[in-house]
């Protein structure tokens, strides 16, 4: 396994170079005031009923565990069919790869992360309209945040809990086993879906992944 403490530069630009490594603590920052004011333009400007509000919600964070697996498998695992692609890819997560326990580069950083939520903010707008899609997209965005705070304590943090330590193997499987397989992290529930769950490959293997 690469060593934690080393970290790998990704651009010759300074700027660059620090604007694709991430605090722990910027996420939160930037995302948990974005969840509030779509909280209060629900209730506000909305004047949704709590039941919708919550169904809403509960679908929201559907709609991200959904996108959990389908970005995992299909974006950052883009397949590396030319020497732009294989750098792009690398960018974007090879190098998480590489470098798992470099605690920098587990979160997303906050630029392409906007980007992505704008066009997922102006689909979802499209889908369920303007009343609707405030409630939908805060649950949205609070699943991105549990699921990127999720990413850092299974590689970074013992696990205490049973479940916790159920995730970390099965992350670490994903990692050193069957790197083609397993891309739920924060849930199983797609991969056991579209059967990508690559227990048929680990039954009789072995990994120390820690606690």
């Amino acid at each position: 396994m690469p060593r934690g403490d080393r970290h790998e530069r990704l651009f010759r630009t300074q700027l660059i170079e620090e604007l694709s490594r991430v605090h722990p603590v910027i996420p939160v920052l930037v995302w948990t005031p974005v969840i509030g004011w779509l909280v209060q333009r629900s209730v506000v400007v909305h004047h949704l009923d709590g039941r919708t509000a919550a169904a809403l919600a509960a679908a929201g964070l559907l709609a991200w565990s959904l996108a959990e697996y389908v970005i995992h498998r299909f974006v950052l695992h883009l397949a590396a069919t030319s020497p732009g692609r294989r750098r792009l890819q690398y960018i974007v997560h090879g190098i998480h790869h590489d470098h798992p326990d470099d605690r920098m580069r587990l979160l997303m950083p906050p630029a392409p992360a906007a980007v992505v939520a704008m066009m997922l903010y102006g689909l979802f707008r499209i889908v369920l309209g303007a009343a609707r899609v405030d409630p939908f997209f805060a649950s949205f965005l609070a699943g991105y945040l549990l699921y990127d705070y999720a990413h850092l304590a299974l590689h970074c943090r013992r696990q205490r809990t049973r479940l916790g330590r159920y995730l970390r193997r099965r992350h670490m499987l994903h990692h050193f086993v069957t790197p083609d397989a397993r891309w739920g992290v924060t849930s199983p529930l797609w991969d056991w879906v579209f059967r990508t769950t690559g227990e048929e490959r680990t039954s009789t293997s072995r990994i120390a992944v820690g606690g």
